[in-house]
């Protein structure tokens, strides 16, 4: 399962994203992704952690929580649509 963090911080790193959410469990990937045409973050990230419960205690922890400045929006992150080619 993957997290996706709403809200985030322009300055926040992949590192400080990982250093973050290790409080709450094993931080098994973590992406922040950016906008190719400006090259800086789109204000959101992807988080994966190894285990279930560890999400859930991180969702029930850090939504709404202040960090970098910014309130975050943390929530189980919903699958991709498949593309038809």
């Amino acid at each position: 399962m993957t997290l996706y963090v709403g809200n985030l911080s322009f300055q926040a790193t992949p590192q400080a994203v990982t250093e973050f959410f290790a409080a709450y469990g094993e931080v098994t990937r973590v992406a922040v992704p950016i906008d190719r045409t400006t090259g800086r973050l789109r204000g959101f990230a992807f988080v994966e952690m190894a285990d279930t419960h560890q999400e859930d205690a991180a969702i029930a922890a850090l939504d709404g929580t202040e960090w970098m400045g910014r309130p975050l929006k943390l929530n189980k992150a919903k699958p991709r649509p498949a593309t038809i080619s």
